[in-house]
């Protein structure tokens, strides 16, 4: 996974090793000497993540964070603060201008590079959730943006899993009168907790006994259910391995013992800040979306959605010069199946196809009814090489299982022709479906239940 690093410090010589040792980890790499040039690339977007020094002239680290924490448009950039500063204060001072985390020099290169890592993928899922709401308000919905950013992260449900009742006391202390907490000594039950409760933060001790507290985490993650959970991370100093481990599968934040209780305030109240700006974000992008832009037969987005939001993605894509490819399905002789079996066959037929395709396509692709019998899919960031494999492994999930139709049992085999592109010179919404309109027609004219990629732009 890459990603575009800022990297802001007025030291040039701490800019140039920072950037080199980014660059050598496959990270695309901006830089900025001051505050008022980093506002002004994070304004443009053309960053993923800010590296930001704290102590600098002008415009300091975290007049900065506020600033970019407090700009809608900017808003879900992650930010580290970088410095020298190494008190619990100053990480404090910096949670509290909306910081993600806060590392201090000389830094852990590991550490760095595991937490980069881990908001990069953060960024992947907010920027889509972002990219999705905006094509709403364009579309002139309501979708209560503004509310979710004045969250303040204040009266959240949380699970403590730790079998040291001092420990556990430490955290419930300075933790009471803001949120309400519960504690789970046993993780298999804290798994089940997470599942059925409805939590905002799951805080976990890396010190349980005779329990590997990153199999929970892991477990957590793995859980549709429990996927979205934050989870913070209690540890002592020599757990740094286990550390850089959880970050890796997707712990969101960690706290070294002993335990400053303004510093997990802090902590906690970032953490609780984001989910619930998300959980806004995906509840009114589904609310409005099943209003006007779902497709009621399938579930998915229908084409009025596809046109408004495709033109936002080739143009991020052609901006930020990154790939973007797109596949049309049409499924064979569908005609013939409402002819001989009726037209509630057919809907069963459409909806089961919406199914498959579901499964076996990624997250981040855009997956879409055109109309009739035909669909659409955009893969973001995806070459012509990738496109491929993912279409092959569409038309194999059709053509694997017949289509129930009835309540009697009955199923027909049913097969789809897809056509693929990949964004080009053409860089406009219409260039890119034409072609692969293109290579559809000839996917069915040369046999049908087949890819068929488009000429090159």
């Amino acid at each position: 996974m890459t990603a575009r690093i800022l990297i802001v410090d007025d030291v040039i010589p701490n800019l140039k090793l920072l950037k080199a040792r980014l660059m050598a980890e496959y990270f695309d790499v901006v830089t900025a000497t001051n505050g008022l040039q980093a506002l002004e690339i994070c304004a443009r977007g053309d960053c993923d993540i800010v590296l930001l020094d704290v102590m600098m002239p002008g415009i300091d680290g975290l007049e900065v964070c506020r600033r970019l924490k407090q700009d809608p448009a900017t808003l879900h950039i992650p930010v580290v603060m970088v410095t020298a500063l190494d008190q619990p204060a100053d990480r404090v001072k910096g949670l509290e201008a909306g910081a993600d985390d806060f590392l201090t020099k000389p830094l852990d290169e590991m550490a760095l590079i595991a937490r980069v890592r881990s908001l990069a993928r953060l960024k992947i899922v907010l920027e889509e959730l972002r990219s999705r709401v905006l094509t709403l308000e364009s579309l002139g919905m309501a979708t209560g943006l503004t509310t979710a950013m004045a969250e303040k992260g204040e009266g959240a449900r949380i699970l403590l899993v730790d079998d040291r009742e001092s420990s556990a006391d430490r955290v419930l202390t300075a933790l009471r009168g803001l949120h309400m907490v519960d504690v789970e000594k046993d993780p298999q039950a804290a798994l089940f907790r997470g599942i059925e409760g409805n939590y905002d933060l799951f805080i976990v001790s890396l010190g349980l006994q005779d329990y590997d507290p990153l199999r929970l985490c892991s477990q957590l993650r793995s859980l549709e259910r429990s996927r979205q959970l934050p989870l913070l991370c209690i540890a002592e100093v020599e757990d740094r391995t286990r550390v850089l481990r959880g970050l890796d599968i997707g712990v969101n934040d960690y706290l070294m013992r002993p335990i400053d209780r303004n510093e997990l305030i802090a902590r906690v109240r970032t953490q609780i800040r984001r989910k619930r700006y998300m959980d806004s974000l995906r509840d009114n992008v589904q609310a409005s979306i099943e209003l006007t832009v779902v497709d009621p037969l399938t579930g998915l987005n229908n084409r009025r959605y596809l046109e408004t939001h495709l033109t936002t993605l080739v143009g991020q894509a052609a901006d930020k010069g990154r790939p973007l490819s797109l596949m049309i399905l049409d499924i064979d002789h569908f005609k013939a199946v409402n002819d001989t079996f009726g037209h509630d066959a057919g809907d069963q037929v459409l909806r089961g196809f919406a199914g498959r395709i579901r499964k076996v396509i990624r997250n981040i692709d855009l997956f879409c009814r055109l109309g009739g019998e035909e669909f659409v899919v955009v893969m973001p960031d995806t070459n012509l090489e990738t496109a491929m494999k993912i279409a092959e492994r569409v038309r194999e999930a059709v053509q694997k299982d017949v289509f129930s139709i009835s309540a009697e049992g009955c199923a027909i085999p049913v097969t789809v022709s897809i056509g693929l592109a990949e964004r080009g010179n053409d860089v406009g919404m219409d260039g890119l479906i034409r072609r692969a309109d293109k290579a559809l027609y000839r996917s069915k004219d040369t046999g049908r239940n087949k890819v068929v990629c488009a000429d090159a732009a």
